[in-house]
């Protein structure tokens, strides 16, 4: 992670500060100057909840936290928040800043941080004059009582697993193909003491998984199937949960071939991926007692000589036989061959991720990702309270039965696609077929990948899943 977080041990003096209060009391607690303290009052009375004061030495900000509403919207407020102080002082060419709560709750003090912490992260790989466009800030430091060292590392832990999953994203595929994808998740899983094995094209091939060798034959790159498994000695659960990410690592539609402008994003494809990768990294760094494993299939899909074919029939890894109507439909053509397979682990619960259809995103847009369950209630429900917590927000779609009629093939168990309608809910349902266990399906494509920085959420990979599954687990592990 390119910024670092620490404890800070005693009071900020000439140091960059930024001071979390809730209103003009608390400037009372501050050595302002008569000046500085009537300009603060007058900036705040202009509804300026951050107000700077250049000092030249060094420089302070005021943060006023008038919080309300629900514990989600204000620990959103205070992320926010965070983010724009972070571009204050990266225009101010700052290097390190203290953060001071003098008067704010400690999850809002996190929250703050979170949000700064999130908000400076870049992707400058392919900039010739990087240096002159990267963020000066290096170093962010807490100064409360209330803030343990503990708290201190799981929040960098987050951070540089949504920034390692960021990174994933935003990495274009000639540089990251399926087999370079799987090895990139074998580094973090040798970083975080998470077991990870990969499975080449060979062993795919015996195995017999057709959905995810049938979208992988136009390509001249192999496939390949990646299991990482964090299993502690003294885990919560006997069965794993079981994390299942679509890693689609460029997606052109295949012969269905998707129109320019819809293609050039198509290397987030592998979003649900990454984020099952980041997730496991972030649970087995802070070393959570839950038995969680992650599964990542990946190919591109490309149009090349022997590519599938609108009107193929392909048997997948569990038997059954899919028509393909439409070769643009391949994500759930690879993620249905893992869900078979998780199958062997007997999972408590299967958690699926993954930017599956335009039409989750044309639905809800990019706020919040789309969700269905199936046996999972209960689950469905604390996952939905992490949601609301991170702010990564998840709007129920049904799973009825009465979606398996679109799904239904005159020649074959069943069609890669529904009708014209309810693509989101169909896509879910087809990848129900391949399930016997509790299950949750998360369609991403909304928020994975922006056209424009939103606050803390980043231009291009935003990193999304990985902060909604860690809380879920953590809440799953009772901590």
């Amino acid at each position: 992670m390119d910024t670092i977080i620490r404890k800070a041990l005693r009071k900020p003096t000439a140091a960059d500060t930024v001071f979390l209060v809730k209103g003009g009391k608390d400037l009372k607690k501050i050595k302002l100057s008569a000046q500085e303290t009537e300009y603060a009052k007058k900036e705040h009375r202009l509804k300026r909840n951050v107000v700077e004061i250049n000092r030249y030495k060094n420089r302070i900000y005021l943060v006023y936290g008038e919080f309300l509403g629900i514990r989600s919207k204000r620990l959103e407020d205070a992320r926010k928040q965070g983010a724009e102080v972070q571009a204050m002082l990266n225009k101010a060419k700052s290097e390190r800043v203290v953060i001071y709560p003098l008067n704010a709750l400690k999850e809002e003090t996190v929250a703050f941080a979170e949000g700064l912490l999130l908000a400076n992260y870049q992707f400058l790989k392919y900039k010739k004059d990087a240096n002159k466009k990267a963020n000066t800030l290096e170093e962010v430091n807490i100064y409360s009582d209330d803030i343990s060292d503990e708290d201190i590392i799981e929040l960098s832990i987050i951070v540089e697993s949504v920034y390692n999953v960021r990174d994933m994203v935003n990495e274009p595929v000639m540089n990251l193909n399926a087999t370079k994808f799987a090895e990139e998740i074998k580094k973090l899983g040798d970083e975080s003491k998470a077991r990870v094995e990969i499975l080449n094209k060979k062993k795919i091939e015996s195995l017999k998984m057709g959905g995810l060798l049938a979208v992988n034959q136009g390509s001249l790159d192999p496939p390949t199937f990646t299991i990482i498994q964090w299993k502690p000695a003294k885990s919560v659960n006997k069965k794993p949960v079981v994390l299942v990410g679509k890693g689609v690592v460029y997606d052109t539609g295949g012969l269905s071939l998707k129109p320019t402008n819809s293609m050039d994003t198509m290397k987030c494809d592998m979003a649900g991926g990454a984020a099952v990768a980041g997730a496991v990294y972030a649970v087995a760094k802070a070393k959570l007692p839950v038995y969680v494993i992650g599964l990542i299939p990946a190919t591109d899909n490309r149009p090349d000589g022997n590519a599938y074919t609108p009107g193929d029939v392909i048997t997948m890894y569990d038997g059954s036989t899919v028509e393909v109507l439409n070769t643009d439909a391949e994500g759930r053509m690879i993620l249905a061959d893992a869900l078979s397979y998780a199958k062997q682990y007997n999972p408590e619960l299967v958690i699926n991720m993954a930017t599956l259809t335009g039409a989750a995103m044309r639905a809800i847009g990019r706020q919040a990702m789309v969700g269905m369950e199936a046996k999972a209630d209960t689950d469905f429900e604390l996952l939905k309270k992490s949601g609301d917590f991170v702010y990564e927000r998840i709007v129920e779609f049904p799973l009825w039965d009465d979606y398996k009629e679109d799904l239904k093939s005159e020649i074959a168990d069943m069609k890669n696609i529904g009708g014209a309608d309810a693509g989101a809910i169909t896509a879910g349902k087809f990848l129900e077929h391949f399930t016997d266990y509790p299950f949750i399906h998360l369609d991403i494509a909304g928020p994975a990948f922006l056209s424009k920085k939103d606050s803390y959420r980043s231009t291009g990979g935003t990193g999304v899943g990985v902060r909604l599954i860690f809380d879920f687990i953590k809440a799953k592990a009772g901590q």
